[in-house]
């Protein structure tokens, strides 16, 4: 088996014979899983435990697999605190072609149908922790005078600090992490504002003339409009930096230059 997660793994079941079996077989195998019967449980759970990876039902007491997907994915990863990449394996009884397509068009990473393999979920999960593990670290994003820092939730342009709003950061989260792509304005009303059908709104048009203006007060241009299509940041890509490197990189020379002076 591969490297096991330290953080837990959710498992939201409705069903207690179901739930009770792959909380006890995951325990078995090594992983740390916590339970959720309900939509509110899950949701909880998520902000409390930051879980490594969500396996779900779709039928739900008080909600829908689809719509904790959604939830998840519309995090912005810093106020609430939970991870908006965080993998979900979607584990239901509906195996139609359009509740699969539903799934993946809402944004799970996986989909298993009811009755299942358990030793084919085991592995579904290791490789889902694999491809999360591969990820790049979340670290400083710096596109030309453009610095975000996720960790802080701070945004400077030229040095100067930029006040957001917490849609227009969430907003700017999601273009910055493929600045060259073009995101069409139905994904971004789905993983930004949480819209669960395509909608004719203005909310991305007036949240990111607003965004424009904000960060443009020195002349710089981000936030392009895509005629007809939607957004994208800017014509060129990011370097992430890693606040741990880039620190001592800055002692080092710190230490470099007080050795010259005391020289």
């Amino acid at each position: 088996m591969s490297q096991l997660p330290t953080a837990p793994l959710l498992v939201v079941e409705d069903d207690e014979l179901t739930r009770s079996f792959l909380v006890e077989h995951l325990a078995a195998d090594g992983y740390d899983p916590i339970a959720a019967g309900s939509m509110e449980e899950a949701i909880a759970a998520l902000e409390r435990a930051s879980p490594c990876l969500v396996l779900s039902d779709l039928t739900l007491p008080d909600g829908s697999g689809l719509d904790l997907v959604a939830r998840i994915r519309a995090a912005d990863g810093i106020v609430s605190r939970v991870d908006p990449a965080t993998p979900v394996l979607l584990l239901t009884g509906r195996g139609s072609e359009m509740d699969r397509v539903r799934g993946f068009e809402r944004g799970c990473d996986d989909y298993l149908v009811k009755p299942f393999s358990y030793a084919e979920l085991r592995l579904r999960i290791a490789s889902l922790l694999r491809r999360a593990d591969d990820r790049p670290a979340a670290g400083i994003v710096r596109i030309g005078a453009l610095v975000l820092d996720p960790s802080q939730r701070s945004v400077t342009v030229r040095g100067d600090e930029v006040a957001l709003t917490q849609k227009e950061y969430a907003l700017l989260l999601a273009l910055v992490r493929e600045p060259l792509r073009v995101f069409p304005k139905d994904e971004l009303l789905r993983t930004v504002w949480g819209f669960r059908v395509a909608a004719v709104t203005r909310t991305i048009d007036s949240h990111a003339c607003r965004l424009r203006r904000k960060l443009g007060v020195h002349g710089d241009s981000f936030v392009v409009n895509v005629w007809g299509v939607g957004y994208r940041l800017v014509d060129a890509a990011p370097a992430v930096v890693d606040a741990e490197a880039s620190a001592a990189g800055a002692r080092g020379t710190a230490d470099a230059d007080a050795g010259r002076v005391a020289a």
